[in-house]
């Protein structure tokens, strides 16, 4: 059984121009020629041609390839083992690709799409991606985080550098109410949760006081959120929480 170029080529998924290469350099020479000279294939040049392509699509140069399948010292059976273990590693690398691009998925579903560097420039070493499959098992069904998806899907490094900024200045509020000596059942002190709350309203989702107060007793009660925030001061994540609690009485 033969086949003819134009055959092979679309057994291959190849161009009959790339097969007349091939016989050109004494790649893969076919096995025989018609009567008016046409190249025809057998099923050995058919074995040849798939390691050839194989080759080729780990990378490996013509030069190269020609090399490995002239080599006396290899038989069908090693080129196969050397094939399987090639497949292997690269499976392997593939997977980390796989990984990694599953990660920058995450990453810009979170809206974060910055560098390593642009992150610890913008949040310091509060890492967001460190919390975003937990964010996801916890509200990724309400609309809140939705909505929060939508919009931030746009944010770019200026965006998050401004509300940072924004967070910065409110948090430094608070401390000089703290230091001063103010309740934060105050007004003075449900005026700044209030303006908290707005700019969550502003920058993620519409957030009700209701919501608002969960958020306040969480910054407590889930000691990481209570780490990162005292960070700024001493005692301001109960602070806050107290502060937001009072305001959402005081709204209803």
């Amino acid at each position: 059984m033969s086949y003819s170029v134009g055959q092979v080529a679309g057994f291959a998924g190849v161009t009959v121009r790339t097969l007349h290469h091939y016989d050109e350099i004494g790649l893969l020479r076919p096995g025989a020629r018609s009567a008016a000279g046409h190249r025809r294939y057998d099923d050995a040049d058919l074995d040849r041609l798939q390691r050839i392509l194989f080759y080729r699509e780990l990378g490996f140069p013509l030069e190269e390839v020609a090399v490995l399948l002239d080599d006396p010292d290899i038989d069908p059976q090693a080129h196969l083992r050397r094939q399987h273990g090639l497949l292997t590693d690269r499976i392997e690398r593939l997977e980390k690709m796989a990984a990694a691009v599953e990660r920058a998925m995450e990453a810009r579903k979170m809206g974060i799409n910055l560098t390593p560097e642009e992150k610890f420039e913008v949040f310091g070493d509060f890492d967001p991606d460190d919390y975003q499959e937990e964010v996801e098992q916890r509200w990724g069904s309400t609309e809140a985080y939705k909505e929060s998806q939508r919009r931030t899907a746009s944010y770019t490094k200026e965006d998050w550098k401004r509300i940072q900024e924004e967070a910065d200045e409110l948090g430094n509020r608070f401390l000089a109410l703290m230091a001063a000596g103010t309740p934060p059942e105050s007004e003075a002190a449900m005026d700044l949760a209030e303006e908290h709350r707005q700019g969550i309203c502003r920058n993620h989702y519409e957030c009700g006081h209701e919501l608002h107060a969960c958020l306040g007793r969480m910054y407590v009660s889930d000691h990481r959120f209570t780490e990162n925030i005292d960070k700024a001061g001493p005692g301001l994540a109960a602070y806050l929480r107290d502060a937001i609690l009072a305001n959402a009485e005081r709204h209803g």
